[in-house]
């Protein structure tokens, strides 16, 4: 079988801390790339709630932070890769922010930080080596000002890395090396977290397999077992991330580090923006991950299951749809902390939603009964709602896919209406627009969204910089002009 059946590269939940979801909990990524975020105290209950006592973020935000404190979340805390740079040049820099982001807020708000993640899948190939003479430099100077800071003990540093840099010459796990380009570099790096008690985070995503590669075997993806084996020696392989993760574990073994603890960083599946990213597929492969590890069951090489941060928590209408629209649906929850679908976390615990969340008047914007879809003015209109609005539901295959040409520009304006607040003025497309009470989401999956007042939320806050899997890029426009194009080629047939 070709060896892409075995990885995925892209982008959290994070299960047991021994691998053991009843004894130890729950535990998520939280990204915050949203234009209504929930607001930070919401959003911990909401992981209380739930079970989950694990999060990962991507930076210190400091409404976040405070949110976390003294909330017995134990923090895996992230730094943009923008900040590589600064970080390495100077041991300096790297006190300064230990002691602003992770000294500060364990001494004064009480927030269990466990690890500092020093950047974001920075050996991408996609970023051209940008970040390859920055990342060891700065993890080596945070290492150092942790413990000047007396947490050298307490906090452990990381780096979260993507699967691609490993690889296979044989299309087995076995085979598994790091890449060539960067492998003096890995070791470095691998031996200064073995020294120092630290783990290697990876990056998994069996969702990718499938979104690359269009005659990849399906159930190869999930853990059902009913996939076609892939035999490697006395070993016998029936889903991707074992395989994935094995072959890491044999790079390991092969260069000198075969007990170096690995934790997985981000692993789950979206929902929308693809025919592969719908509900039933992520629930059988989020609900397959939990029970893995709720009965203890780690890979054919490492028998102990390793912790596991499943992605992600909450959707991110904001994030760069560079990747695939499917960038934006990741969440086991919706934007607003509604349920997407059932799963079990065992000991006799199923998903609650978030409590206390306001939203804005139940009001949506559709296009006008009387206007003319062939109107002039309409692709203009669509164009400037989906710059400014999130409209990857709409794409080939996903939860909006199936809407008519009416249904496709109604959609648009009112996504555009909700994300400017409902304000007055922002229905109004060129006389093509009306406002109404009556819900016009279809019977199916497709939902026409009220968003989040976060006027009235104490700490709602707008979106920062961080982007979940390390994609920063903001291609937002793109998609729009994407968008408006099909949607006008449909309203011409």
């Amino acid at each position: 079988m070709d060896f892409r059946y075995m990885f995925s590269f892209v982008l959290l939940f994070i299960l047991g801390h021994e691998g053991l979801l009843m004894a130890e909990g729950l535990a998520c990524n939280w990204g915050t790339r949203a234009t209504h975020p929930l607001p930070p105290h919401i959003v911990v209950q909401l992981m209380k709630d739930n079970g989950f006592d694990k999060v990962k973020l991507f930076e210190a935000e400091p409404e976040v932070m405070k949110a976390l404190g003294h909330s017995n979340l134990q923090v895996m805390l992230g730094i943009p890769n923008d900040f590589l740079a600064a970080l390495a040049s100077s041991v300096r820099v790297a006190e300064e922010w230990v002691s602003q982001n992770v000294s500060s807020y364990i001494s004064t708000t009480g927030v269990d930080i466990r690890y500092v993640a020093v950047g974001n899948e920075p050996f991408l190939k996609t970023y051209n080596g940008t970040f390859l003479q920055t990342t060891f430099p700065a993890l080596k100077n945070i290492q150092a000002a942790l413990i000047k800071a007396g947490l050298g003990r307490q906090v452990k540093i990381t780096i979260p890395l993507n699967a691609d840099v490993y690889t296979t010459d044989t299309g087995l796990p076995s085979g598994g090396e790091f890449r060539s380009d960067i492998h003096s570099l890995m070791l470095s790096i691998i031996k200064f977290l073995s020294e120092n008690g630290a783990s290697l985070t990876i990056n998994i995503y069996p969702f990718l397999s499938l979104y690359d590669d269009p005659h990849f075997p399906v159930d190869y993806a999930f853990f059902s077992g009913n996939a076609s084996p892939i035999i490697d020696g006395s070993i016998t392989y029936t889903n991707v991330f074992e395989a994935n993760y094995d072959t890491l574990i044999w790079a390991l073994e092969k260069n000198g580090f075969p007990s170096l603890p690995v934790i997985v960083g981000e692993i789950g599946w979206p929902t929308d923006g693809n025919s592969n990213a719908n509900l039933e597929y992520a629930r059988r492969f989020n609900q397959g991950l939990l029970s893995r590890v709720t009965q203890g069951q780690g890979t054919p090489k490492r028998p102990t299951p390793p912790d596991i941060y499943l992605f992600g928590l909450i959707d991110e209408d904001a994030k760069s749809v560079a990747p695939g629209n499917f960038e934006r649906h990741w969440g086991i929850f919706y934007y607003d902390g509604t349920i997407k679908y059932s799963l079990d976390l065992g000991n006799n615990r199923t998903l609650v939603p978030a409590k206390g969340v306001k939203y804005l008047a139940r009001q949506w914007c559709i296009m006008a009964p009387e206007a003319n879809i062939l109107d002039p003015n309409l692709p203009q209109n669509i164009d400037t709602a989906c710059t400014y609005a999130d409209c990857t539901s709409l794409g080939y295959g996903s939860s909006c896919g199936e809407l008519d040409a009416r249904g496709n520009v109604s959609y648009a304006f009112n996504m555009y209406y909700q994300t400017q607040n409902q304000q007055k003025g922002y229905c109004q497309f060129s006389n093509l627009s009306v406002i109404t009470n009556i819900d016009p989401s279809p019977k199916s999956n497709c939902r026409f969204e009220i968003m989040i007042d976060i006027g009235k939320h104490e700490q709602a806050r707008r979106p920062t910089t961080s982007s979940a899997g390390g994609r920063e890029l903001n291609s937002v426009i793109s998609i729009a002009f994407l968008l408006a194009y099909l949607i006008v080629i449909c309203c011409l047939l």
